[in-house]
């Protein structure tokens, strides 16, 4: 290992300054004087500035503003805009730069067309490019789409400045679609529940290249979106064209480089509208599953034939509430999830991949807390080592009513190893309040005869003109014999501009807090956290834009009691190809009142513990074929050391098929033992089409000795309706001999009947 990890840092007492102003002037009770002190002013500069913002957005959408166009000949979507309706409509062909020269025009042309019949709405692209374009993804939702060349559309169906839908596709004619709430509530930076990525909406896209550039019709059927029942409608719309050659991105409304194309509230506005139709908006989607089930306990092994059918139906209540019904609920479709390594006190977090709990999520959730969440939905069906619990059946009613978003859930899961079914009520209420703001509460019901867990909370969002936003809620859990200490308050104070992102937030979790639905990994603490973070733009060095960040966090106990603190220094660098350089420093403290068992014969006794982390980060260009990414940790760890090494290797071969390999090692060495854990991850896809696409992940993690194999083919036939067929094996190395521990082919098949 590098000694540069085990000795001290020459910025030490730079360092130590920053550890004493925390120990003697930031604790939480200085912290809450200092907001407190704040806050009036805050509020009241807030206000006014908010009352300003409403007026920019209404300036904005009346400068970018365009009038649909109605149609009676549906046009072929074919990805070639010859049909006669598309030369009357209007052309949009102002686009505006965001990167990399803020405010200049776009270097190459965009022609943007929009018409609509009463159930549709169709967007022509005519995307011209006097150079080669960057395209080698054809996969459904793969993260790569938005890293080629690529087409954005974001449609506010409500026009609240909040919420909306995006649809991407590029000269492939891949498709990515995504939910947007709250505007994302962090406009891109870092993982986002309010940014709902794995909503499967209904559309349709075809592309064409050819001598100019490229082309796309894009096709959305109005029982996709959700809209108020209104003979006019006036949406919010913005456009966002990615040139990858010149890493450059340009915007019809012009968004800041603050932002993402998610700031509906700088969007444009479309017009002309009118007798919009979603049908008896009824959708009707059966399942029929067939397969084998093989498992291995001790020595013996056992194999049982599956069968099964099932119901999803989708019904608009009206064109601006939906209901959604379940029966048998099944996700044998959904692909395992990506092994992490534990070497934490605390629980791992997963995110949710099962359809019925993807779409509109963004609706139950309270506040932008991120490592808390008082609703986790993986709760719901999966027992607490990951096994799946049947789901009988349910019920999710989620949408607007002029200012208010209702959200309702209630699920009903099976008995299963050796515990009696459970009922889950999930119940969210907000209101819109001034122009991106909102005030709401929630309550979750898990019952299980008379046993019961409650939560309760009650959450704020201000969002005080463009650049300042307070988010807050008040929770409390209620289970049989507590009676106290069972709240939990959190806050936050951010400032997002051009040049800076600021925040500042405070959370008080007492021992008894119980949200059982939810995911709160540490209870019983108070944490303080700081975060500096600016972002100049140097125009030197080939560096697009520098990213240094101070980030101080501060843990006690209920008694003010230090328990941890984080002081973590960052400089980054994105380079002008999409590159990204870091450099990364870590001090941390730790108290450990009880030993941590690290591994199963590796013990760290209790004690208080000092020590550091370096961290060398290095990610090539993600646009190109071949791309890298290679991470070198060395650090000092509890009373010992550590290095920790993360490599990644890529190649998109063809537009078809791509390939990721995974590398992670952590070496631990420690006085009461040592240990080696390597965990390798191999992707593999292959896309016969935008609509067939196979998919191969295998893993193996030296730790638990376990090689697992995860294969998902996938042909949508109709839009809505899909063939699945899904293999997943678990193989144990017991020192002696490879077995297979379980075993599972599935075929399931679903068909949209909708009206």
């Amino acid at each position: 290992m590098s000694s540069i990890a085990h000795t001290d840092w020459n910025a030490k007492q730079i360092d130590d300054w920053i550890i004493y102003l925390l120990k003697t002037h930031l604790r939480p009770r200085s912290v809450r004087r200092m907001l407190a002190a704040g806050l009036f002013f805050v509020l009241l500069t807030g206000f006014l500035e908010s009352a300003v913002v409403a007026e920019e957005i209404a300036a904005n959408r009346e400068t970018y503003q365009v009038e649909a166009r109605y149609i009676v000949d549906i046009p072929e979507i074919d990805g070639v805009l010859d049909e006669e309706v598309w030369q009357s409509a209007r052309i949009i062909d102002q686009f505006t730069q965001q990167e990399p020269n803020e405010g200049a025009p776009a270097t190459e042309r965009t022609e943007v067309r929009i018409i609509y019949a009463e159930a549709w709405l169709f967007i022509g692209v005519e995307a011209y490019d006097s150079g080669e374009l960057v395209a080698t993804e054809m996969r459904r939702d793969s993260d790569r789409i938005l890293e080629e060349d690529n087409f954005q559309v974001i449609i506010d169906t409500f026009n609240d400045s909040r919420s909306g839908y995006m649809f991407v596709t590029n000269p492939l004619g891949a498709k990515l679609e995504q939910q947007i709430f709250e505007e994302g509530e962090g406009q891109g930076r870092g993982n986002n529940s309010n940014v709902n990525r794995n909503w499967d909406g209904v559309w349709m896209v075809a592309s064409r290249r050819n001598a100019t550039g490229w082309t796309a019709e894009i096709a959305i059927p109005m029982t996709t979106v959700r809209f108020r029942r209104l003979e006019a409608q006036t949406w919010g719309i913005n456009f966002m064209r990615t040139i990858r050659r010149k890493n450059e991105s340009v915007f019809w409304a012009p968004i800041p480089k603050a932002y993402a194309l998610t700031r509906v509230s700088l969007a444009g506005t479309l017009t002309g509208l009118r007798s919009l139709s979603q049908g008896v908006d009824l959708r009707i989607k059966p399942y029929v599953l067939a397969g084998t089930d093989t498992s291995r306990a001790d020595t013996e092994t056992t194999t049982s034939a599956l069968r099964d059918v099932g119901l999803d139906v989708k019904y608009g209540i009206s064109s601006s509430m939906n209901l959604d019904l379940t029966v048998n609920t099944d996700f044998a479709q959904v692909e395992a999830d990506e092994q992490q390594v534990n070497l934490t006190r605390f629980s791992l977090f997963f995110p949710e991949k099962r359809d019925f709990f993807l779409e509109n999520a963004g609706q139950f959730n309270v506040g932008t807390q991120g490592g808390q969440h008082l609703f986790f939905s993986r709760r719901i069906g999966r027992g607490d080592s990951g096994e799946s619990i049947p789901i009988l059946g349910g019920a999710r009613l989620t949408g607007k009513v002029g200012r208010n978003n209702i959200a309702f859930m209630d699920l009903q899961t099976d008995d299963a190893f050796g515990a009696p079914g459970e009922n889950f009520l999930v119940t969210r209420y907000s209101r819109d309040i001034l122009s991106k703001s909102k005030v709401g509460g929630l309550i979750i019901n898990k019952q299980s005869g008379s046993q019961y867990n409650r939560t309760f909370a009650a959450d704020a969002t201000l969002a005080l003109g463009n650049h300042l936003t307070i988010n807050s809620f008040l929770a409390k859990t209620s289970s049989p014999d507590i009676t106290s200490g069972d709240k939990m308050f959190w806050g936050r104070v951010g400032w997002l501009d051009q040049n800076w992102n600021l925040f500042a937030q405070y959370t008080d979790i007492q021992d008894n807090f119980n949200a059982e639905v939810g995911f709160i990994p540490r209870r019983g603490i108070r944490t303080t956290n700081f975060h500096i973070g600016p972002t100049p733009r140097p125009k030197k060095f080939n560096i697009r834009v520098m990213l240094p960040m101070l980030n101080m966090t501060y843990t006690t106990d209920q008694n003010n009691r230090l328990l941890s603190r984080r002081v973590h220094y960052m400089v980054g660098f994105r380079m002008e190809n999409g590159a990204f350089i870091n450099f990364i420093y870590n001090r941390r403290f730790e108290q450990l009142d009880v030993p941590f068992r690290i591994q199963e014969d590796v013990t760290i006794p209790a004690g208080a513990y000092s020590f550091g982390a370096w961290n060398f980060t290095l990610n090539s260009d993600p646009s190109k074929r071949i791309y890298e990414r290679f991470t070198y940790a060395p650090q000092t760890f509890f009373d010992g050391k550590r290095t920790d090494i993360n490599a990644a290797i890529g190649l998109r071969a063809t537009n078809r098929f791509a390939t990721e390999f995974q590398y992670r090692r952590n070496d631990v060495d420690l006085p009461d033992g040592e240990f080696v854990v390597n965990l390798g991850i191999l992707r593999l896809d292959y896309a016969l089409s935008p609509r067939t696409t196979l998919r191969g992940l295998f893993q193996y993690n030296s730790s638990t000795k376990q090689l697992s194999t995860t294969v998902r083919f996938n042909f949508r036939y109709t839009p809505g309706s899909d063939l699945y067929i899904a293999y997943d094996e678990l193989r144990e190395d017991d020192r002696i001999m490879s077995f297979v521990r379980d075993r599972r082919l599935v075929v399931k098949m679903t068909y949209l009947l909708s009206r």
